[in-house]
């Protein structure tokens, strides 16, 4: 018999599902529908967007067998099942798994007490129309005229005839075919309306089409909500602890993410039994962190574990914005930039993570725009450790404005040494030339015309260079990753790899501009064109400031600093 639900029922998804929706459980039993803990976080996540009054659009990078289909099939088939004129979509990765998730939306419907019309139909659709012959009856009680229908990625045209209110899109990461095609297809019938509701979910699958969209959502580039679920949310993820010996990796988990040792037992025998002991399947399958997740299908340049636990493990907090400065015609061939000074914004190019220290050698590499890149980047580095001090990346600047950052940036770090690439223009260290900057990097080159070898200013990237720069920083990063602060560098370095010809460079999709810029530092570094060493008379007892006392320094006036530096001495 048909039961009715209550108004407040059908009012309210979660009420629904749980109410009158059953599910089948891993030991085949079928049970009522009630949320985990990860699923409850999801609907939260969706009840907010909702509330906003904006279209639901989610983006899930997920661990295996967290139940986010199961929750988005509820929540589909409640939206359709309980509203009239609704189309909802459903599309997988391939015909078995829309098998599986058509049969959930079945066993919705033949354990649903309060189950709508449901219109007989051979393909893999749930059309909620009064299944009746008589014209006159179907008039009377036509039913809701909504539908829910299944389909698999890869064929021609799926889902561009339809007007869908509702679409889940299942595996994205592992659609056959063009993916952003079939995708780009899709999402032209679904209108932007409030009432209408798209969920991605995927496990990933290195670095593809899923993936920029993941990019994209966490930058703000997109509309979609990014949500991402830890393996350790899901509470049966738990083995038995016998006093096993737990390793340094199993320890440092522990600490980053509060797990305790039954979970940690349980990730030891998933790796054992589920992964064939390959950690890197692991991660993608059962990720930590959205780093783990999408591990580089390519031959990784540097250690992609050991980059994945120092981004765990990060606390930096760098200043952000960019120098300011006034312009002054010194005479025809100069210009000065006076008043430079680092404005702090949230919104900068520029992240500073350690301050220089009076005396100190610093040196800088300077990546420009060109081909497969839209990002000007520096990289500032201690010349005696390597140890990453400052980066800038700046997508579309020009290069009058990218030098006179450079300028800036390198006479705030005690003149460093300054390698900016020329490879692609030689404008930005003709502009460090004409504001006469100190300290430029030198290379030699050979003068065909002359016969002899010249010096010429700038860091050229060339088929000699580049496998020198790519050991160097390769060499530099096996044991000094804990001197890398910035977490964009870190995961350049993550889908940075070796294609099938051996070529050092960013996966397909991707950006190498701070790496690059890195190790045109590190080589700059290694030519003996910089101080190694604090001269004697410069290395002067540091103050040690707490961090109230750089607040206050930083809220301060002009004369108000200079009153507290010598208050509490210099820290630098």
């Amino acid at each position: 018999m048909v039961q009715m639900p209550r108004y407040d029922v059908l009012r309210d998804a979660k009420k629904y599902i749980e109410a009158f929706l059953c599910i089948k459980t891993k030991e085949s039993k079928i049970v009522p529908f009630r949320l985990n803990s990860a699923q409850k976080r999801l609907y939260d996540c969706i009840k907010e967007q909702q509330a906003e009054g904006k279209p639901i659009r989610i983006i899930i990078l997920k661990s295996r067998q967290m139940g986010f289909s199961t929750l988005t099939e509820a929540l589909i088939y409640y939206k359709t099942a309980t509203r009239s004129n609704v189309n909802s979509f459903i599309i997988t990765h391939k015909d078995d798994a829309t098998t599986n998730l058509f049969n959930m939306s079945k066993l919705f419907q033949e354990r649903n007490p309060a189950r709508p019309l449901l219109k007989n139909s051979n393909a893999k659709e749930l059309i909620f129309e009064n299944p009746t012959k008589n014209p006159r009856e179907k008039e009377r009680l036509p039913g809701l005229k909504s539908k829910i229908k299944c389909a698999t990625a890869g064929g021609k045209g799926v889902g561009r005839s339809d007007t869908l209110t509702n679409v889940h899109a299942s595996e994205l990461a592992f659609w056959p075919g063009e993916i952003a095609e079939t995708y780009a297809g899709l999402m032209q019938a679904v209108p932007a309306t409030r009432d209408s509701m798209v969920i991605i979910e995927s496990t990933a699958n290195g670095f593809n089409f899923f993936k920029s969209m993941w990019d994209d959502a966490v930058a703000g580039r997109n509309d979609y909500i990014p949500f991402f679920a830890a393996w350790f949310e899901m509470d049966e993820y738990r083995r038995e602890w016998h006093g096993e010996q737990l390793t340094e990796e199993e320890e440092a988990l522990k600490a980053a993410f509060g797990l305790d040792n039954e979970q940690i037992m349980w990730r030891r025998w998933c790796i054992r039994n589920n992964c064939n002991n390959d950690i890197d399947l692991f991660h993608q399958e059962y990720p930590s962190t959205p780093e783990e997740a999408f591990i580089a299908t390519g031959a990784g340049v540097f250690d992609n574990r050991a980059i994945i636990i120092r981004l765990r493990t990060m606390e930096e907090t760098p200043r952000r914005g960019r120098f300011t400065y006034t312009e002054a015609q010194e005479r025809l061939d100069r210009i000065l930039l006076k008043e430079r000074r680092f404005t702090e914004d949230e919104k900068g190019e520029i992240l500073l993570f350690k301050e220089p220290e009076q005396g100190r050698p610093y040196t800088l590499g300077g990546d420009t725009a060109g081909e497969g890149s839209d990002s000007f980047t520096v990289q500032v580095i201690d010349n005696i450790t390597g140890e990453q001090m400052a980066r800038l990346k700046w997508q579309r600047c020009d290069e009058d404005t990218y030098a006179k950052q450079v300028y800036c940036l390198g006479r705030y770090y005690n003149d460093a040494l300054a390698a900016v690439e020329t490879n692609f223009s030689t404008h930005p260290q003709k502009v460090l030339e004409y504001l006469h900057y100190p300290k430029l990097y030198v290379r030699e080159i050979y003068d065909n015309y002359e016969g002899r070898l010249r010096k010429s200013f700038g860091f050229q990237t060339n088929g000699l260079t580049r496998p020198v720069l790519v050991a160097t920083m390769q060499e530099f990063m096996r044991s000094n990753l804990h001197l890398v602060h910035d977490r964009d560098t870190l995961q350049e370095m993550l889908c940075f790899i070796r294609n099938e010809k051996g070529r050092a460079e960013a996966e397909q999709g991707e950006h190498d501009d701070l790496v690059m810029a890195y190790g045109i530092a590190l080589m700059a570094r290694a030519s003996g064109q910089q101080r190694m060493d604090v001269p004697e008379e410069k290395r002067e007892k540091k103050a040690k400031w707490t961090a109230d006392m750089w607040e206050d320094y930083r809220n301060a006036g002009a004369k108000e600093k200079e009153y507290l530096k010598e208050k509490w001495g210099t820290p630098w």
